[in-house]
C-alpha cells in the first residue's frame, strides 16, 4: 500500500469542511493523515478540524496557492491528495488514488472529475459539463498535458518536493492547481480518471464577480508560466515525456489502467484478495 496524505486548505469553510471531514471518515481505505490548513479564518475551522482527528497546519498569509504549499510542505504520505473544504469524496475516493499509484510507479499525478451540488440543476450541468470540461479541454492544449483540478487531485511527494522552488508562492493571484500543472516536469506521468469522483459546491457560479475573479487568476498564472517556457516549447517537450513515459511503462510491463499489465495485474489480484479476506463469512 501507498502511504496517503491528504489536504485541505480551508478559509472560513467550518461547515463545509465538517462535511468533507465526515466523507474522508467514510472512506473504504482511511487516508493515513489528513491536514488541513487553516489559512487566516475566523470561524472555527481548526476546531472543526481537530474534532475530526485531522491535524492542524497555520497558514497566516492568505491564498490557496500559499495555504496549498503549507499542507504539501507538512504532509509525511508518499502521496499526497488534495482536496477543497467544500469537496465530498466518494467512498472510494482515497482507495482509488491507492490502487492507482501502487499499480504504476511511472505516476506522478492523478486527478479526477466532479459533481456540484448547491444551487439549481442548470448549474449542475453548466458546472459538470462546460465549467469542468472546458476546463479540462482548453487547459490541456495551453499547457501540453491533462490539467490537474484543485478539487480533486493527488500527486507523489516526492514530485512535490521537486517543483516546490518553481511555485509562483508570492504572487497573490496564482492559481495553485494550474500552477503546480503548469511546472510539474514534461516527462511527469499526469492522468485524469473519470472515476475518480467528488462532488463539489456550486458557489462559483452564485456571483458573476465570484467566477470572473476564478478566471482571471487562472488565465494570469498561465501567462505568467507562458512568458517562462514558451507554448510551443512547452507543447513539444510534453510530447517528448509523453513518449518517454510509455517507453518506461513498457519496460515495466505496464499498459492503460482499463488494459492491465503484470503489475496492474498482480496489484489489482492483491486488492481483491484483501477484499475478500475482509468480508464477514456468514453461517451455513
Amino acid at each position: 500500500m501507498t502511504t496517503l496524505s491528504v489536504v485541505i486548505p480551508s478559509l472560513n469553510d467550518a461547515e463545509m469542511l465538517r462535511h468533507c471531514l465526515a466523507a474522508l471518515a467514510a472512506q473504504t481505505r482511511a487516508p493515513d493523515e489528513i491536514i488541513v490548513v487553516d489559512n487566516g479564518s475566523d470561524d472555527d475551522t481548526s476546531e472543526v478540524a481537530r474534532a475530526a482527528g485531522a491535524r492542524v497546519v497555520a497558514e497566516p498569509v492568505r491564498g490557496v496557492l500559499r495555504a496549498t504549499a503549507a499542507g504539501f510542505d507538512a504532509a509525511t504520505g508518499e502521496v499526497v491528495g488534495r482536496l477543497d473544504a467544500d469537496s465530498r469524496p466518494a467512498p472510494d475516493w482515497a482507495a482509488r488514488i491507492d490502487r492507482r499509484f501502487s499499480a504504476d510507479p511511472t505516476l506522478t499525478a492523478l486527478t479526477g472529475t466532479g459533481t456540484f451540488y448547491g444551487g439549481s440543476r442548470f448549474w449542475h450541468f453548466v458546472g459538470h459539463h462546460v465549467y469542468l470540461g472546458g476546463y479540462l479541454f482548453v487547459f490541456r492544449a495551453v499547457i501540453g498535458h491533462i490539467p490537474l483540478f484543485g478539487s480533486n487531485l493527488a500527486m507523489r511527494h516526492d514530485a512535490w518536493r521537486g517543483i516546490r522552488p518553481r511555485v509562483h508562492l508570492d504572487d497573490p493571484h496564482a492559481h495553485d492547481d494550474l500552477d503546480i500543472s503548469l511546472v510539474l516536469p514534461p516527462d511527469a506521468g499526469i492522468e485524469f480518471d473519470p472515476r475518480l469522483h467528488v462532488q463539489v459546491s456550486a458557489r462559483p457560479f452564485e456571483s458573476w464577480s465570484g467566477f470572473a475573479r476564478r478566471a482571471s487568476w487562472a488565465f494570469h498564472i498561465v501567462g505568467v508560466n507562458l512568458r517562462e517556457v514558451p507554448w510551443l516549447r512547452r507543447v513539444w517537450r510534453c510530447a517528448a515525456g509523453r513518449r518517454d513515459r510509455r517507453r518506461r511503462q513498457r519496460e515495466l510491463g505496464l499498459r492503460h489502467p482499463h488494459r492491465p499489465g503484470p503489475l496492474h495485474r498482480r496489484a489489482r489480484h492483491a486488492s481483491e484478495a484483501t477484499e475478500e479476506r475482509s468480508r464477514p463469512v456468514n453461517p451455513a
